[in-house]
């Protein structure tokens, strides 16, 4: 009976594949954490100010996002009914930077972010290079799919400060000399906090994949695996899929962006480091109490 219902499974699956109009949605649940003890280690941040740090970020690090997919492309964006309100006409954290729109053409090579950045749009477009994934035997069931295990490394986005860390925290080795070099601060012994933090420079990336769902496809920028992407962890980050519905009644056109200054994703990330370093300028000479 077993094997039956598995064979009646598999020939629904190939069934709803090969319709010519096939859509898929997924919904994926995205949680990152961030290492608060990075934060004003030497007393610029109290327990408490931490906790409420923590708690004002929350809605950054808890979201929800649909992923819409047919058998070559998809668009993923954060679901817009629960996405929380922010200052600034949707903006996130400090007004900087926006949710957007990212879509992907597995066949074709082409990776189109959509997204908003101090009022201006921008249309960044990425490379789509083979990932380097590394497959595993090993399996779990998320929901009714079989997922199986793939592995790669993958540089980190400098602009994603969730991968910060506190600097030199796995070398014990050097304890003594991070000392010594605290001694040698002047007598209050304040340091900056950017003085205390790091950027890792790659991550490890774990998929969880479901050949039940036979498109390379997967949230975010993950793809490149035979099958969907249910479950990823990266560093500081999981997303995971909470619901699949295939052929769905709404259906969503899925299309290249087309909003926004074209750009590549490295000069995107220039410009938001320049003017971020532009605005804790402007901030450091308001707090010396000069004008402009």
């Amino acid at each position: 009976m077993k094997s039956l219902l598995s064979a009646i499974f598999l020939i629904a699956t190939l069934t709803t594949f090969a319709q010519k109009d096939f859509q898929g949605k997924a919904v994926y649940m995205s949680k990152s954490t961030v290492d608060m003890s990075s934060w004003g280690r030497n007393g610029q941040l109290s327990e408490a100010q931490k906790k409420q740090i923590a708690a004002r970020m929350k809605s950054m690090l808890e979201k929800t996002f649909i992923l819409n997919f047919n058998k070559l492309e998809s668009v993923y964006k954060e679901d817009e009914k629960l996405a929380a309100p922010t200052m600034g006409g949707g903006r996130s954290w400090g007004g900087f930077s926006g949710g957007g729109i990212k879509y992907k053409n597995t066949k074709d090579r082409v990776a189109l972010e959509s997204k908003e950045f101090f009022g201006k749009n921008f249309l960044i477009s990425d490379s789509m290079e083979q990932p380097k994934w590394e497959l595993s035997t090993e399996s779990k069931k998320i929901g009714n799919y079989t997922c199986y295990k793939a592995t790669m490394m993958k540089d980190v986005d400098p602009l994603d400060w969730t991968n910060m860390r506190r600097r030199g925290r796995k070398n014990n080795t050097k304890k003594d000399e991070n000392k010594k070099d605290e001694a040698k601060k002047d007598s209050s012994n304040v340091r900056k906090i950017s003085d205390e933090i790091e950027m890792p420079k790659q991550i490890e990336v774990t998929a969880w994949y479901s050949p039940q769902i036979p498109v390379s496809n997967g949230p975010g920028e993950y793809w490149g695996l035979p099958g969907l992407i249910l479950e990823i962890n990266a560093g500081r980050t999981t997303i995971l899929c909470t619901e699949i519905i295939m052929n769905p009644s709404e259906k969503v056109d899925i299309k290249k962006p087309t909003k926004g200054t074209e750009v590549t994703r490295a000069e995107y990330n220039k410009t938001i480091t320049d003017k971020m370093q532009q605005f804790r300028e402007s901030r450091g000479r308001r707090g010396r109490g000069r004008r402009f």
